[in-house]
């Protein structure tokens, strides 16, 4: 199961060549990491006790994205470790079904309190097991 969220595209994002700048992709998927986490997981983006960091990204450029082109940040599950998982993330343009660019993310949860790495918490793990692709 993926979760897609619709991206708001601000003037800003946009560089001078007119298509929406890399460094604004990775903001994009960060958009669909929160969207994932609080539809799948029911966490909120601020974590003072368990929540997860991202510890390594991957991202291909595939095609460029313009201004006003509608397009969506779709998240999944890709695989499940001990106390990390990854995620599968693609800005994807709403009317062609075209991907534009591709992006793995590693997560590693973590015990904000104690600054220490922790194993996947049960309940995440079965909720992330019940909807990786």
């Amino acid at each position: 199961m993926s979760v897609d969220t619709p991206i708001q595209m601000r003037f800003a994002d946009v560089d001078m060549l007119g298509h929406v700048n890399n460094v604004n992709q990775q903001h994009y998927f960060d958009v669909g990491k929160s969207d994932f986490f609080h539809q799948i997981l029911g966490l909120e983006p601020y974590w003072r006790e368990e929540g997860v960091i991202t510890v390594a990204t991957n991202t291909s450029f595939l095609r460029q994205i313009r201004m006003n082109e509608p397009i969506v940040v779709r998240t999944a599950v890709r695989e499940i470790g001990h106390k990390s998982f990854s995620l599968s993330q693609q800005i994807i343009n709403t009317q062609t079904q075209e991907v534009k660019t591709d992006s793995t993310a590693t997560m590693v949860c973590f015990d904000f309190a104690a600054q220490v790495s922790i194993p996947i918490p049960d309940h995440w793990r079965s909720v992330l097991e019940s909807v990786k692709e």
